[in-house]
């Protein structure tokens, strides 16, 4: 598409503030010693002109709701991010730029959610910060449907994504840009860092598709900018053009060169390396700045971007001024919308989580988790649901919902509350990501647990980033039955409950699955991944919302036991079943339910101590890898392969894990450590 002529208008220190990021980037990853120097050099007149001409934001309130949003998907180009937001006034001294990458700086080597002022999402494995973007406009798409109203424009802001060529090779960044496309998705615009270098050099040795072309072919406005060195105007029209396309998201190729400025500009060996001395001092000299000077910046560079600042603060302003009319015509949707700002759950919420009992009928967890949604979709308007291809197998779409949509298709509309991701479980996550990021939404996700891994990449941000992503993971064991090993997670669990600040749940019944809910929907501060079944599983005598949201509880006691079988999710009840077999023997056994690993291990010592007592060994029981379960048990019985295909009963039979097999298995590990002799202490009992 041809470019808008617009009024870009110069300004007399446009060339200052350019080279000022130019030497800052360089002397930056100097000091460290450790850095990537040349994106920030060739993006720098890209970043000028968006962030003085075009983002609205306020750098003294860095949460402001309706700020446009940045994201730097290359993430070792931070330097450049921690540049402009230093220079706007951020929370971000030219002393932490002197600190860059070293221990406990807010100038960590790849940006940091939650860590350094003004950072909206983690970004450094490639691509994810791209599919962040789009789960960003997906976010102010979706609220500025639901609550602007005539004369209330609350929600229109952009997101402005910088990417790289890595980006661009990552699968997680074309599943993400063909679902956008899909979506026509008009306030996402995509600035493409085209310099044609990568760590192993040119970027011919690997990467010489059609860029233009392959996002024609997704939807996506294309647009070009010849000269990303130099032609500021160009720069400004392009995104001038790509602002004014409401109808489908925006990529502006520019080619720029890395490293510009420096001896070994265009080349990678500027990528990654910091530049030397002479080098340093050449580029200050090229651009009229003192060479003897480290992190030297022009008081106009300064007081250019703190009318930029005052634009932002007087642009908050009167948003909040509007949002105070709003509240006198819209009194509801104004409380709705303020308590969803500020990351509130409405006042007995949970009241509308079902309670289960005994006597209720066997279902699957997957439906337990349907009806739990559906119990509290009307009354937690910020859930916002999908699944990746996988909805009448996942149970994730509420009866009644629509579909997000865009209007003109006839499929939904944009207030609808459900994702249909497709087949894209690595974009699904990266963009749920970007969804919790903008603020006011809690998205829930679905699909098999063994396609979580899929996904692993945005998984791990996720917890890195302290996201709050709900994770529907069903068919989570051998019980998924016919479909085989290649869809039966055997190590996908361990690898979950082994992410730091992630709950991996896997309820054994109603109640349990309840109670993942409320602590997940309680946490917010962490993703969670609720692991389902796709078998029947009995409601259990025992089980309690409230004892389950500890993560581990006793489901069964006896006095003096001869053993205790600890397990989580479907085999909970077999190994009740066992218990039962054991008893009639004569052999005392207690059953304990684990759903969650890391919240059991948040509670105090003396309650989990109760739990997994000493005084007899303790069995671990899962159909999954028994890696892990060493922390809580002194034996475990599992799986050490692949599962197989068949009708899940026979599947289950073929392991051993029936009540009949455990029972027998529980009679070895009794008689075993009866034979050893000594106390038998909890393994929760350790030193460290």
């Amino acid at each position: 598409m041809s470019v808008m002529v617009s009024n870009f208008t110069p300004e007399p220190t446009d060339a200052a503030c350019v080279a000022t990021i130019r030497t800052l980037a360089a002397d930056v990853v100097a000091k460290a010693n450790s850095g990537h120097p040349g994106a920030p050099m060739g993006l720098a007149p890209a970043a000028h002109v968006l962030f003085t001409r075009f983002f609205n934001a306020n750098p003294t309130n860095s949460k402001w709701f309706n700020r446009d949003r940045f994201v730097l998907s290359n993430g070792h180009a931070c330097a450049l991010q921690y540049i402009i937001l230093h220079l706007l006034g951020y929370k971000l001294s030219i002393d932490d730029l002197k600190a860059f990458r070293q221990v406990d700086s807010l100038t960590p080597g790849h940006p940091e959610a939650n860590h350094t002022d003004g950072i909206e999402v983690t970004t450094g494995p490639l691509g994810q910060g791209f599919a962040n973007g789009v789960g960003l406009a997906i976010a102010q798409t979706h609220l500025g449907a639901v609550y602007n109203r005539e004369n209330f424009d609350l929600i229109n802001n952009y997101t402005y994504v910088f990417t790289g060529d890595g980006c661009l090779m990552e699968g997680v960044s074309s599943e993400a840009a063909s679902l956008a496309g899909h979506l026509k998705l008009g306030n996402l615009i995509v600035i493409y860092d085209d310099n044609h270098i990568s760590i192993d050099g040119d970027t011919a040795v690997a990467f010489t598709e059609n860029v233009e072309q392959r996002f024609l072919a997704y939807g996506w406005q294309v647009l070009r900018v010849d000269n990303g060195d130099n032609d500021l105007s160009a720069i400004y029209n392009a995104i001038a053009t790509a602002r004014e396309e409401k109808g489908r998201p925006t990529i502006i190729c520019l080619r720029t060169t890395i490293g510009y400025g420096s001896k070994q500009q265009g080349t990678h060996g500027v990528h990654g390396s910091p530049l030397k001395a002479d080098d340093i001092q050449a580029l200050k000299s090229k651009f009229g700045f003192p060479p003897d000077q480290s992190f030297y910046v022009p008081k106009e560079t300064y007081a250019a971007y703190q009318a930029v600042a005052l634009r932002g603060a007087q642009l908050e302003a009167a948003w909040v001024s509007l949002f105070a009319e709003y509240a006198n015509v819209y009194p509801n949707e104004h409380a709705e919308l303020a308590r969803r700002i500020a990351g509130k759950l409405p006042e007995g919420w949970e009241r509308r989580l079902p309670i289960y009992k005994p006597t209720d009928p066997a279902q699957a967890s997957r439906k337990l988790s349907e009806i739990t949604l559906s119990a509290l979709y009307s009354v937690l308007p910020e859930l916002l649901g999908g699944s990746a291809d996988l909805t009448g197998s996942n149970l994730t779409r509420v009866k009644g919902s629509v579909d997000f949509q865009p209007p003109d298709t006839g499929l939904g509309d944009y207030g609808g509350r459900y994702i249909r991701y497709g087949v894209r479980e690595h974009g699904m996550g990266a963009i749920a990501n970007g969804l919790s990021a903008y603020g006011a939404i809690i998205p829930y996700v679905g699909t098999f647990l063994n396609f979580v891994s899929y996904a692993a990449g945005a998984v791990r941000l996720s917890a890195l980033s302290k996201h709050q992503v709900i994770w529907v993971a069903t068919h989570d064991s051998i019980g998924l039955g016919e479909d085989g090993p290649t869809h039966q997670p055997i190590e996908t669990a361990a690898h979950l409950r082994a992410i730091p600040n992630l709950d991996f749940w896997r309820p054994a019944d109603g109640n349990e699955t309840s109670a993942a809910y409320l602590v997940a929907l309680e946490t917010r501060t962490a993703p969670s991944v609720i692991s389902l079944s796709r078998q029947n599983l009995p409601n259990l005598e025992g089980s309690t919302i409230e004892r389950a949201s500890r993560g581990g509880y006793v489901l069964y006691d006896v006095e003096g036991e001869d053993l205790t079988i600890v397990s989580s999710g479907s085999e909970v009840a077999i190994g009740l079943e066992a218990a039962s077999k054991l008893k009639a023997e004569g052999i005392n056994v207690r059953v304990v339910s684990l759903p969650c690993w890391s919240v059991f291990d948040k509670q105090e010592k003396e309650y989990r101590l109760s739990v997994l007592r000493s005084g007899a060994p303790i069995l671990s029981l899962e159909a999954l890898s028994t890696l892990g379960w060493q922390r809580y048990s002194h034996e475990q019985y599992g799986l050490d392969g692949w599962g197989a295909s068949g009708p899940y009963t026979k599947v289950y039979e073929k392991f051993g894990i029936t009540g009949t097999n455990i029972a027998s298995v529980s009679k070895r590990v009794i008689a075993f450590y009866k034979q050893k002799g000594g106390e038998v202490v909890s393994p929760l009992v350790k030193a460290l």
